[in-house]
Formats: structure tokens, C-alpha cells, sequence
């Protein structure tokens, strides 16, 4: 199958989004958050949305004009077990697959498959020869290769099964936000859609914030009130109070806005309804904590005229088709096979 047939399926993948009729959209929603309550209707949108910006022509186009994708002279078949922590997370692996000329064996997640059904039959009906190319199975033996998604303690297993094979194998990752002190209340309020969106439970949702001073506690908290109809969910509402509860019982101290709270904590991944934070002394200080950690660090959220290659804020969930999970470059290990 041509390549620019398979970058062109997935462009006009991205349009049909775009115009996915209200009606169509409402009743796939509605599927999708019956198989999982985290999937509301806004959490699935917002997935959307971001895929329609991943797959925007120029984008993508400009993506994978950077690599040789002659080098692929067989196709392979390559098992995908996907995760399902937030709306189609793994569709960017099955998009990798696709475009670099092998073929996909996907073990969707129970938790997002009405989701990735729907974006794969799509893709289908959009270019009917990569019909050849997708198999959606629930066991994934004697593949040619591996990319499984998971926590530090199921990649050890991970590791076990594929680890013969050529395997891209990721572990639990999370992001941080940086205040240089300067931000205006707009990037603040930008800073709480990267903290709450998918209610924190993405590896490219803020956990931890690093402040300049403890009184941007309290300044965060306060800006932050827009976003306190997340309490009204049932499943984000009981562990904001087992939380809240755990913290009282054991005399932690903590900040609490009635819908999040703030804890000040060396480590980097933070409970559901809690943002971890930390101070630091200077750049220098905090350059040191960051590198230690860069290993377990998807992305940062800064000012980018005070940290380079910083996202900015608000960002963290519009990833582009370059910014890899775990920074590994699926595409190249791809086309290695």
C-alpha cells in the first residue's frame, strides 16, 4: 500500500472528526462513558479535539518527512497492548504501526475500546485496503515485534513475555508544572486545565508543581475555581474525600480548596484530587531535582522564555505526532524493525 495513501488516511481521518455530526458524537460519548465513568462527555471531546490537532496535515506531514520510511522492506506483524488510562491514548501507536508499512495486532484496553473501535472503523471505511493491515485480538503470541503501555510493575512483566523480541516497552510517567512567579492569572488558569483535564489521570497531566515561593499555594487554589464542577463526579468526588480524610487522620498537613488538595511532597506522582507541590531556590536548584527525575518526567509546563522546550500552558494534553510517550521515538524503532 502507498505511503502517501496511508498519511492521507489518517489526514482525512482527522477532517471526518472535525465534522463528526453532534448526534454521532453525543451517542459514541455516551457508549464509551457506559464502559468506563471516567470517560465523560468533556474528557472524550477533548480527546477528539486532540487528535483532529495531531492529525492536521501540515503537522503531519512535517512529522514524518524526517524519516526514511524506505527502509521498511517487509512487514511485520507488531503487537500493540494498548493502555486505557485516558481516551484513545493509544492511538498513536496503531497510527505509527500503520505509517510505517507493517501490520497491527491490538489488544485494546477494556476500558477504552468503544473509543479505539470506532476511530479504527472509521479508518476502514476511509482507506479500505488497511483492513489488511489492523487486527483487533485479544492475545498477541508470536508477533514480530512488541510495544506494550503500563505501570512500572506491569512492564517488569512486560519485559518477561516480549523482552525476546524487538520491544518497545513504557512505564509509568507523569509531568510537572514550573512557576516562575510572573504568570498572569490567564496562564494560571491555563496551568489548572493541564492539572485537572482527564481528571489527572494522564502521564502528561501535571501532578507536581515547583514554586518559587509556599504563598503560590494559595494563589493556585484561588484561580483555580472554575474548574471545582470536577467534585460533582462521583469517582473523582470519593477519592477526594478518602484522600482528604487520610491526610486529617494522620495529621498531614495539606491545603484544601474543597475539591483539590495540596500537599507539599518531595515525590513526583500525586493521588487522584491531589497536586503535590514543592518550593525551590533557584533555577539551578531546580535543574538539579529535574535531571534526577527525568526518567519518570513525560513533560514540562513552564513560561518557555523560562524553560527551554517547556510546554506551554494549557498544552499538556495537545501533543503533537513528534511527541513520543516516554520520549522513545516509536516511529524509529519502527522502521528499525
Amino acid at each position: 500500500m502507498p505511503f502517501k495513501n496511508r498519511v492521507q488516511a489518517f489526514i482525512n481521518l482527522g477532517n471526518l472528526l472535525a465534522e463528526l455530526p453532534i448526534e454521532e458524537k453525543e451517542g459514541l460519548f455516551r457508549r464509551a462513558e457506559n464502559q468506563n465513568n471516567w470517560f465523560t462527555y468533556s474528557s472524550c471531546d477533548k480527546a477528539f479535539s486532540g487528535l483532529i490537532h495531531m492529525l492536521e496535515s501540515s503537522q503531519l506531514e512535517k512529522w514524518v518527512s524526517a524519516y526514511d520510511f524506505s527502509k521498511v522492506q517487509d512487514s511485520k506483524d507488531v503487537g500493540v497492548l494498548m493502555a486505557g488510562n485516558i481516551p484513545t491514548v493509544g492511538f498513536h501507536d496503531l497510527m505509527s504501526v500503520l505509517l510505517a508499512g507493517h501490520g497491527i495486532s491490538a489488544k485494546l484496553s477494556s476500558a477504552d475500546s468503544i473509543l479505539m473501535n470506532f476511530l479504527i472503523e472509521k479508518l476502514i471505511e476511509i482507506e479500505p485496503n488497511l483492513k489488511n493491515y489492523i487486527q483487533v485480538s485479544e492475545m498477541l503470541k508470536g508477533k514480530d515485534a512488541y510495544i506494550a503501555t503500563g505501570s512500572d510493575n506491569s512492564s517488569r512483566y512486560f519485559q518477561y513475555y516480549f523482552g525476546k523480541y524487538p520491544s518497545l516497552i513504557r512505564q509509568n510517567r507523569t509531568s510537572v508544572g514550573i512557576l516562575k512567579g510572573d504568570e498572569s492569572e490567564e496562564e494560571i488558569k491555563a496551568l489548572g486545565e493541564d492539572v485537572f483535564t482527564y481528571f489527572g489521570l494522564g502521564c502528561r497531566n501535571v501532578s507536581k508543581v515547583f514554586l518559587p515561593d509556599e504563598m503560590y499555594v494559595e494563589v493556585l487554589l484561588s484561580n483555580w475555581e472554575s474548574f471545582s464542577g470536577i467534585a460533582d463526579h462521583h469517582k473523582y468526588h470519593n477519592n477526594y474525600e478518602y484522600n482528604k480524610s487520610i491526610f486529617l487522620v494522620n495529621g498531614e498537613p495539606h491545603l484544601d480548596n474543597g475539591f483539590l488538595i495540596m500537599k507539599k511532597e518531595e515525590a513526583l506522582v500525586s493521588p487522584i484530587s491531589v497536586l503535590y507541590y514543592e518550593t525551590y531556590n533557584d533555577k539551578t536548584d531546580l535543574e538539579k531535582k529535574l535531571e534526577a527525575n527525568k526518567n519518570k518526567i513525560q513533560c514540562i509546563v513552564a513560561k518557555k522564555d523560562f524553560w527551554p522546550n517547556a510546554v506551554e500552558f494549557g498544552n499538556a494534553q495537545l501533543p503533537g505526532p513528534k511527541d513520543y510517550a516516554d520520549g522513545v521515538d516509536t516511529l524509529e524503532f519502527l522502521l528499525s524493525l
